[in-house]
């Protein structure tokens, strides 16, 4: 009886250590697999896109449809990657996203108004904020 006990805690410890890797290279892993840098590098694109469009006066509610869609899309794809194994990354990144979405559902229904297209750039500005200092923390995190 107490050597099954003992086999079987043995086992256990072997197991536990098999399955844990550190928090750095958790989020390393994270970023990799979720190709977190080509994305934040394209919803930075794109807000930029969309702020151009909704600076510029002339532009057409349909291609303020067009690039506020396509913004709004990849932010939902992004947010599907989260959590993070990193809280504060989590936290950053979500906030961003939020941002950023809220910007490209304001700069999709903006038209020709004015303070729509200005509440839109405020939200677009905000998340490329956000972002950029999770993107230093994803950074930060995942160095050992």
């Amino acid at each position: 009886m107490i050597r099954t006990v003992a086999l079987l805690l043995g086992a256990g410890l072997l197991l536990s250590a098999c399955g844990s890797i550190s928090a750095s290279k958790a989020m390393t892993n994270w970023a990799t697999q979720n190709g977190y840098v080509a994305n934040t590098k394209t919803l930075t694109t794109d807000a930029k896109h969309a702020a151009l469009a909704l600076r510029d006066p002339s532009t057409s509610s349909a291609s303020l449809h067009t690039v506020c869609a396509v913004l709004d899309l990849e932010t939902e794809q992004e947010n599907a990657a989260l959590p993070t194994p990193d809280n504060q990354s989590t936290n950053l990144i979500s906030k961003a996203l939020d941002d950023l979405g809220a910007g490209a559902v304001e700069c999709y229904g903006a038209s020709s108004n004015v303070a729509k297209r200005a509440k839109a750039l405020a939200s677009l500005s905000s998340g490329v904020g956000y972002l950029a200092e999770a993107s230093a923390r994803v950074a930060s995190a995942s160095t050992p």
